[in-house]
């Protein structure tokens, strides 16, 4: 799976938890996938593209080209 070039974001791991029953026993694991972007951004003068997740791109880490 691919990662956010800028931050190291990728997979996180959680509880899937059963809506009908609440026991603690019925759990399972899901995996929580970075909502990435495949962007044209300038890295060194150069015009590449990268894998930028979202919250990169609002807060303005990425120049894009």
């Amino acid at each position: 799976m691919a990662k956010c070039d800028i931050c190291g974001k990728s997979l996180s791991y959680g509880n899937k938890i059963s809506i009908a029953r609440s026991h603690v026993s019925r759990r399972s694991t899901r995996t929580f996938k970075a909502n990435l972007r495949r962007v044209k951004a300038v890295v060194n003068g150069e015009t590449k593209t990268i894998h930028a997740c979202a919250k990169c791109l609002r807060s303005g880490k990425v120049v894009r080209a």
